[in-house]
Order: structure tokens, then C-alpha cells, then sequence
């Protein structure tokens, strides 16, 4: 790997540094600017958004003729670490989950007609969307198999039965994106349909609260008593369900751990801040052995989660699935992550625990950065899967020129 970026990403690096420092990391520190959820307020938020959008960092992600800039994975990892340096950072700049990973599936499995009508309304900010997949036991959550949500076609339609939870910014979204089962057939039963929040046979039971913060939209369950969605609002096709899941979550995985790497950094920028100005017993925080060893400590582990993260991205980028690559760093920066805003606040002392800084704010988020887009033990049971069967193999290097 070539570890130079191009002149080109670091511009837009620049740019949503300065944009991040200049016009959100400011309103972290105003309880006017959180709403009762607290994540960043609506009306904020829109105002932000729209300053986003005039200078050019808006939906950097997507292809031009989507309306982005049309940024490789690699790029990206660039730009959404720089995002996420504040908590409110990436859905200022239609980067956040779930909207990025749902457009990003939507512009490369759906059809013309479907991007007109459920991608470009999210690209262009007018509504917000949701992934239901994940379902109460016994149905299916990491497992996809276990999935029990059924879609049955009648004529020109499929009727939707079933319950989903914790599906993230069910709430407030109005485009979803549903995974149902259409068959019993072990490698084809599954399907990937759409429909919009006025659609009735459907309800959200309940948002689920949570050690929080929540997304927009919070985490919701949901039921589905006789939806009925219109053949041609399926994607890919029937039984191609789980084409649409690997499309979809192997670099949504990565793009969580772009942004958990920012976060990462911004524990550790805290932390120092306050070490270099504290003093006690005639000593700087900053001049003890035992608060270098945990800050050095951090920034090892955070620039191997950078280095996991930004192969994963190079193989996507040239083609490839990148399924142990993604694992391997889902289960790094996760870590890093909740470690990094526990030293953090371990270094802060009481401030640290308190509410004056977003440090406690980091560290509810961080729990569960181990259990979204699969728990770590299930990335580890994948790797050791790779492991079996590739045994010497899985630790081989790409040779120039292979595909």
C-alpha cells in the first residue's frame, strides 16, 4: 500500500478540519444546542447543514452524478475521522448512520427509477431513512438466517408480517429499507424492500430507551401487521436479500470505524489538554510516567486501528469483499474507541465523569460501538473462520498486480 493521499483528499481534509473547528465543535459546549435525546437540535442542525453545502463538503461519499464528490473508500476514511473530531460532526455533512450506509447501497444496487424516488430525496437532505433488519429473539440479529419477518407476494404486491428492534432512526426516518423473508430456500430466502413511513400496516411499538446518546430518531421497535409494498419498490430482486445485506454492511462497518477514529482522537485530545495545564503534588498530569504510558499507550492503538482500517478501504476500493479486513478492524477501533474515552475521563478526574466536557457524553456512545454491525465475538468467530480455512494463507501478502 501507498500510505501518500492525494492532494485532492487533503484539501477536502483541510476544509472540514477548518469547517469542524470554526463551526461546530463551538455549539458542543451550549445545552441550547442538544436536543432532548441529546444529540445535535433539528433546527441546528438544518442550519449547519446548509453551510455544509455551500462550501462543498456535502455527500462526499456519493458519486458526482449522485450528488457527491465521488470519494473512494480510502478517501473517506481521510475525511470521516476528520468529521467525527465532534460529536456532532458527520450528519452535518450527510455522513452519519444510518443515511450513509442507505445511500450508498441504494446508488449501487438500485434502479434509475428507485434512486429518483428513495435516494436523491436522502442525498438532497428532505428525509432520513432506516435499515430494519435486526429482530427480537428467536429471529434474526448478526444471523441473517434466523430472520423471521415475512414478505409474501400477492399479485403485484408483497404483504409484510412481523417485528423488528433496534432499528436506528426508525423514528424520525421516512424512507426504509426492510429485509424480509420471501422463501425458506437456505440461500435465496431472504429480500430487500422499500417503502415510506405513510404506508400504513406498520407501526413503531416503541422507542427503546438506551444508555445513550440516541441518533436522530432514536432506536425503535417495530411491527409489521399487513404492509403492503409494490414489487417494483424491491431491490436487486427476490431472494437477493443478502447480496443487498453484504452490499450494505461490510462498508457501513468501516465507515463506524472511520468516525469512532475521530472520536478516538478527541478523547486523547482532551485528555492532554488537561494533563499539560493540571497540576498536583508540585507536578504536571502531563510529566508522569503513568499518564504517558496511557496516552502513548492510545496513540499506538489508535493508529493501528487507522492502519486496519485504511486496508480494509484499499481492498474495497480495488474490488474486493474485504470481509476479514472489516472484522479485524470493527473489533479495533471498537475497543480503541471506549478505551480512549475511559482513560480520558480516568485523566479528567471528576471533570471527566461530569458534564463539562463531552467526554462522558463519548463514553455511554462508545458501549456500543462492541455490539452494533455484529458484537465483537462474532467478528472474531469470522476471523477464525478465515483462519481455518486459509490457515498459513490468511496471513499472506497481496503480490502487485493480483486481482
Amino acid at each position: 500500500m501507498n500510505f501518500d493521499i492525494p492532494a485532492r483528499t487533503e484539501d477536502y481534509r483541510v476544509r472540514i478540519a477548518d469547517f469542524v473547528e470554526q463551526e461546530i465543535l463551538p455549539l458542543e459546549a451550549d445545552k441550547a444546542s442538544y436536543d432532548a435525546h441529546e444529540n445535535i437540535a433539528l433546527p441546528l442542525l438544518e442550519a449547519l447543514r446548509a453551510k455544509a453545502r455551500m462550501a462543498g463538503l456535502w455527500c462526499l461519499q456519493l458519486k458526482p452524478e449522485t450528488g457527491g464528490a465521488g470519494l473512494g473508500k480510502m478517501d473517506m476514511a481521510v475525511c470521516y475521522e476528520e468529521m467525527n473530531r465532534s460529536i456532532f460532526g458527520p450528519v452535518v455533512f450527510n455522513s452519519a448512520a444510518p443515511d450513509d450506509g442507505n445511500m450508498m447501497v441504494l446508488e449501487a444496487l438500485g434502479t434509475p427509477a428507485q434512486k429518483q424516488k428513495w435516494l436523491k430525496p436522502i442525498v438532497e437532505g428532505k428525509v432520513r431513512s432506516a435499515f430494519a433488519m435486526t429482530e427480537p429473539h428467536p429471529g434474526g440479529g448478526s444471523d441473517p438466517s434466523m430472520i423471521m419477518t415475512r414478505a409474501k407476494r400477492r399479485g403485484d404486491k408483497y404483504v409484510v408480517t412481523g417485528r423488528k428492534w433496534f432499528i436506528t432512526g426508525a423514528e424520525g426516518a421516512s424512507h426504509f429499507i426492510l429485509i424480509a423473508r420471501t422463501s425458506d430456500d437456505p440461500r435465496h430466502g431472504l429480500s430487500a424492500l422499500m417503502f415510506h413511513k405513510d404506508q400504513p400496516g406498520w407501526r413503531i411499538m416503541r422507542r427503546i430507551e438506551i444508555m445513550g446518546p440516541e441518533e436522530h430518531g432514536g432506536h425503535c421497535e417495530l411491527e409489521f401487521d399487513g404492509l403492503e409494498i409494490p414489487v417494483e419498490d424491491m431491490l436487486v430482486g427476490e431472494g437477493r436479500g443478502m447480496k443487498v445485506t453484504q452490499v450494505r454492511l461490510g462498508p457501513a462497518r468501516l465507515t463506524h470505524c472511520m468516525r469512532w477514529l475521530g472520536l478516538s482522537r478527541r478523547c486523547v485530545e482532551i485528555a492532554r489538554a488537561y494533563a499539560a495545564e493540571r497540576h498536583g503534588f508540585g507536578q504536571r498530569l502531563a510529566d508522569r510516567e503513568s499518564v504517558q504510558l496511557k496516552l502513548g499507550d492510545l496513540a499506538m492503538r489508535i493508529e493501528i486501528g487507522r492502519i486496519l482500517v485504511m486496508k480494509a478501504a484499499w481492498e474495497l476500493d480495488r474490488g474486493g469483499f474485504a470481509r476479514k479486513e472489516v472484522a479485524m478492524a470493527k473489533v479495533q477501533v471498537a475497543n480503541v474507541l471506549h478505551d480512549a474515552a475511559d482513560v480520558a475521563i480516568q485523566i479528567n478526574g471528576a471533570r471527566g465523569y461530569s458534564k463539562d466536557t463531552v467526554l462522558e457524553w463519548i463514553y455511554r456512545y462508545a458501549r456500543q460501538a462492541r455490539l452494533v454491525d455484529g458484537a465483537d465475538e462474532v467478528h472474531k468467530m469470522v476471523l477464525n473462520r478465515f483462519l481455518n480455512e486459509e490457515e498459513r494463507g490468511f496471513w499472506r501478502w497481496t503480490v502487485e498486480g493480483e486481482a
